[in-house]
């Protein structure tokens, strides 16, 4: 099994995951562009009790049950948490290893930029991804 680690850039902050992810998606909603501050984010997903976090650890709330985590130092958003669910997606770029990441599909590419050309085959949805 793949081993996911990383943390931010000032290495404040550490997390580690030794299980095998819920799911990895590419999410072009509005939120994730502003809150990562990018054309999309990619991040994998897992069971909050699957990741270990080391290191001091700032939240917002972005939504009423969402809860972004980020190095209160250097400011690298690495988390976005939804306790009710028990899920925590993991940003792409907070790995220390990148390639690890299999993107399964594409999300809320209602909001997409227009310049973003999707041709990988992957499944495309407008909005939230079906259940399961």
């Amino acid at each position: 099994m793949t081993r996911y680690q990383g943390g931010c850039l000032c290495k404040a902050v550490r997390y580690r995951v030794d299980a095998a992810p819920i799911n990895e998606r590419v999410c072009h909603c509005r939120l994730c562009q502003k809150v990562i501050g990018a054309t999309f984010n990619a991040r994998v997903l897992f069971r909050i009790d699957d990741v270990t976090v080391e290191g001091p650890l700032a939240t917002v709330s972005t939504s009423p049950d969402l809860k972004r985590g980020f190095c209160p130092s250097c400011g690298t958003t690495m988390f976005s948490r939804r306790d009710s669910a028990g899920i925590i997606g993991i940003t792409t770029g907070s790995l220390d290893d990148p390639t690890v990441f299999k993107p399964q599909m594409h999300i809320f590419t209602a909001s997409k930029q227009p310049w973003v050309v999707l041709d990988d085959g992957l499944p495309q949805y407008e909005g939230a991804p079906p259940p399961g």
